[in-house]
């Protein structure tokens, strides 16, 4: 495997005990990064901290991290305190439990990970413990000390390999009743739900991530791209807005009733229709190269 793991250690269920690699299964390298530069010399600009009330730059030695109690007042912790307290790590994510696939909401989830063998000697025991999951469509529930912090992960088999996924605390999820509290009941019946119905049936397709386009990073590459050539790029059209009588006429329009097509029967007869079979067989999109590689600027 080309990738380079960014934890090791070691996947313990019951007294079956593999050694284990932990690989980013998201990346944000791939995107076009942007730096501060100094505009009159074209250097890039270094970051550096200065206290507010002295404007003097404060050097790494007297740099700590610190909680506010109050306005402009901090409890400093030194890093020796913040390790004294922190659980010890022992390289080793203890399973604790299974649940059935599908039964953690995806507001728990964290980042992914990849996790696979990291040894000839532990593809057996990984292999079990990856199949007993499958097998019994179940994931795991496991804990561990990951990069310095105590963590727990929905352990899932995929493919040839697992995925680890980590998860958010429950404190760090937002109330979803909060949220939502002051939206109130509305009933919606009849021909504006047949309507919004038929668009959902003859929209219905898979997901292909491949055919998502990240527009910003790609209207970024072509502006590096422009600048590095000397040449203009134009900006990009604002989509037109059509106008929107009501709710009914704009549900007709989308589900393709025009104006005279749209009494209730019309529409009856459109919905009652079958959509099945229909899937738009999309080409995958393949990402533009970005500049990241500039071509040699010309002498002169």
């Amino acid at each position: 495997m080309s990738l380079r793991a960014t934890w090791k250690g070691y996947l313990k269920l019951g007294e079956v005990v593999c050694a284990v690699a932990l690989y980013t299964a998201v990346s944000t390298s791939e995107r076009v990064r942007l730096h501060m530069v100094n505009r009159r010399t074209g250097h890039a600009l270094n970051r550096r901290f200065v206290d507010p009330e002295t404007r003097k730059e404060v050097e790494r030695a007297d740099q700590v991290k610190g909680y506010e109690i109050a306005s402009d007042e901090y409890v400093m912790l030194d890093p020796e305190e913040i390790a004294a307290v922190v659980p010890a790590g022992d390289k080793t994510l203890s399973v604790e439990g299974f649940i059935p696939c599908g039964e953690v909401d995806d507001l728990y989830f964290d980042r992914p990970y990849y996790l696979r063998p990291a040894d000839e000697v532990s593809r057996t025991s990984f292999a079990v413990i990856r199949e007993g999951l499958r097998r019994k469509q179940v994931a795991a529930l496991a804990r561990g000390v990951l990069f310095r912090r105590p963590r727990s992960l929905l352990i899932r088999a995929y493919d040839q390999g697992i995925v680890a996924t980590t998860l958010n605390y429950d404190y760090e999820v937002r109330s979803v009743a909060e949220a939502f509290e002051d939206i109130p009941d509305v009933t919606i019946e009849g021909e504006m739900l047949d309507l919004a119905r038929h668009i959902i049936d003859t929209r219905m397709g898979i997901f292909q991530p491949e055919t998502f386009v990240d527009r910003y990073d790609d209207a970024l590459a072509e502006l590096v791209r422009a600048k590095i050539e000397g040449r203009k790029i134009a900006a990009p059209k604002e989509p037109a807005r059509g106008k929107v009588v009501d709710l009914m006429d704009a549900l007709r329009r989308s589900a393709g009733l025009s104006g005279k097509e749209g009494t209730k029967g019309e529409a009856a007869k459109r919905v009652g229709k079958s959509s099945a079979g229909k899937s738009s067989a999309s080409k995958s999109s393949t990402r533009k190269t970005v500049a990241r590689k500039a071509p040699a600027r010309r002498a002169g």
